[in-house]
């Protein structure tokens, strides 16, 4: 009996459960998938190039866990406050409170770990989607990888488990804690608003100065570094709060007293429909805005750091491709480059000593960039015999059976006397690194052949490839694009989620009011624009402040990303589309709530 009752209930709420469970699926099917690249270990040990994004990945799967436990918390209790007068008509029918309370604790677990495991599904395969791009973007091959990972269902199984029991108990609790007069009422009590206009005017001044303080702190992150960032996630929650509670209302007040705004149309009603429902909703619209600057930033540093594994290796390397032994180098190979810059250094070496012909230095001195302001530094053969420095910057190209030996300068008659075998250490630069990348790829490969010492797992003994700087980077880039572009997919479905909810929620209250207006006259296309334009509000103003936010966040970046607004427009684009699809949706859910289908042909 239990079962068949949670389940008509499900039923009779269908609509408002698949947007909690839309939500779900998506946070699970995202924690899946963060959950299989992080912990594949066959995938990890066969591909240590990509080490550093599967930190990356569980990185994200903290933060998105986080942030699904609040979503829980509030779709569930606006669930709560629809079903409620359900559960006191059966608590006055004779069910036992106890009964009550399993009858909750199975809805919420049927519709969490459904979900879940649809979520799983979906996450096996964006998680084949996101490997191969991932892979694509790294350029390398991938070994024992599989998306179906053992362990990565059961702790998404068991973390969203852990969560839907939690939030079943609190569900419990809270219907089994309130008079059944109070559940069969709570819903239609309307709430006393206490207007003091000035305590509004100075909450509206001080949310003004807390938005000020926060957003100046983080215009001037890199003069007060950490202390800015705890400043500004204080004030800045704090200011949004304010703007909601005290400043929207004073300049809907103003609105109102405004004859020729107020009196055209159904201006007025929409007024005072958005003047109530903002200081109703001050705390779900505060967290909105923040989700949506989340979001938003998210999904705008991941996109931007795509640009940043090729403006990095370009800062931090001196030069694009270093050859060791280039002899053994079929010289056609280098010759399909597009050479800007190549000095080739004569060596002959014994078991102790490496020599290096000096004339060939004071021809072509080698070349060592700065990288705080990139300035090249120049070290002649003459230099290189007293300059221990520079013989530091040369021994970052020398292989590492050649690093720990002697080094000397000499002339070159005194080079050509040494009765030793010559090699050759190439130091070259091109005219464009990324598009020379394929064949320098191959020239570092078949480097990294013909010199065995180079070849062992410590990187200490790596010699300075611009390539293989380019490749960790590129990494850790990889990494933070997936990431960021994923959760801001989850922040976007769970925030819009939770305002659809508020909305929805308050539905069945305005559609008596709606009613009177049509009873009264009203046109049915005047009933739709107030709708438009009530809930265009109510999704406008946290967008808009949550863009703003985005704005002066990003200025914590610039540490990282040497220019985080670049291509700003495409995930500005990308979101206010999609933040645009959940409002339209909005829109029409509700309207077929409180807009009663026998008008529709009136």
């Amino acid at each position: 009996m239990i079962w068949k009752l949670s389940m008509t209930g499900i039923k009779s709420r269908l609509r408002d459960y698949m947007i909690l469970f839309s939500g779900l699926t998506i946070a699970s099917a995202i924690f899946y998938m963060f959950q299989s690249l992080a912990t594949n270990k066959a995938f990890l040990e066969g591909n240590t190039s990509i080490s550093m994004a599967t930190m990356i990945f569980q990185l994200g799967t903290i933060l998105l866990t986080i942030i699904t436990i609040v979503y829980i918390l509030y779709a569930n209790s606006f669930l709560m406050t629809l079903r409620q007068r359900t559960y006191a008509m059966l608590m006055m029918l004779g069910a036992k409170t106890k009964k009550i309370a399993q009858i909750i604790f199975l809805e919420t677990f049927i519709i969490g770990l459904s979900a879940t495991l649809i979520g799983i599904l979906l996450g096996v395969c964006l998680t084949y989607v996101v490997n191969y791009f991932l892979m694509s973007q790294l350029d390398i091959v991938v070994t024992g990888f599989s998306p179906f990972n053992l362990l990565a269902i059961v702790w998404t199984l068991s973390i969203f488990s852990i969560l839907f029991i939690i939030t079943s108990l609190i569900n419990s609790s809270s219907v089994m804690s309130k008079q059944i007069l109070q559940l069969l009422n709570e819903q239609s009590t309307t709430k006393k608003l206490v207007r003091r206009p000035i305590l509004s005017i100075l909450e509206a001044i001080f949310g003004s100065l807390s938005l000020g303080l926060g957003y100046y702190m983080l215009d001037n992150i890199q003069t007060y570094k950490l202390f800015s960032i705890e400043v500004a996630l204080v004030t800045i929650v704090i200011g949004s709060y304010c703007l909601f509670h005290a400043i929207a209302i004073v300049v809907l007040s103003l609105m109102k007293n405004i004859d020729s705004i107020s009196m055209k149309k159904l201006t007025n009603f929409t007024l005072s429909q958005l003047t109530f429902r903002i200081r109703e909703y001050t705390q779900i619209l505060t967290m909105v805005s923040i989700l949506f600057a989340l979001a938003m930033g998210a999904i705008t540093v991941g996109l931007a750091f795509r640009s940043q594994p090729i403006k990095i290796a370009n800062n931090s390397e001196t030069y694009d491709l270093v050859l060791n032994n280039s002899d053994k180098i079929n010289q056609k190979q280098i010759n399909d480059l597009d050479i800007n810059f190549d000095a080739k250094y004569s060596q002959k070496e014994d078991s102790n000593t490496l020599y290096y012909n000096s004339d060939e230095f004071n021809k072509q001195p080698l070349q060592d960039k700065n990288v705080d302001n990139q300035k090249i530094n120049e070290y002649t053969g003459n230099q290189l015999k007293e300059n221990q420095d520079g013989i530091t910057i040369l021994k970052k190209y020398m292989t590492p059976d050649q690093r720990n030996k002697e080094i000397k300068f000499v002339s070159n008659a005194e080079f050509n006397i040494l009765n030793l075998p010559k090699t050759n250490l190439e130091l070259i630069k091109v005219v464009n690194f990324k598009d020379s990348l394929p064949q320098i790829k191959k020239l570092v490969l078949e480097n990294n052949r013909n010199n065995p010492s180079m070849n062992s797992n410590n990187e200490m003994d790596n010699v300075s490839q611009k390539y293989e700087t380019y490749q960790t980077i590129n990494s850790i880039s990889a990494g933070f694009q997936f990431m960021g572009f994923f959760l801001g997919l989850a922040f976007l479905t769970m925030l819009a989620s939770c305002l659809m909810f508020k909305i929805l929620s308050s539905a069945n209250t305005d559609k008596a009011r709606f009613q009177m207006l049509r009873k009264i006259g009203t046109r049915q296309s005047l009933l739709k624009k107030a709708v438009i334009q009530e809930i265009g509000v109510l999704f406008f103003l946290p967008g808009i402040l949550g863009i703003i936010h985005v704005l002066f966040g990003l200025q914590m970046f610039k540490e990282f990303i040497s220019n985080p607004y670049e291509g700003i427009w495409i995930p500005f684009s990308i979101f206010i589309f999609l933040y645009t699809i959940y409002y339209v949706l909005t829109v029409a859910l509700y309207s077929s709530i409180v807009i009663p289908k026998e008008l529709d042909d009136y």
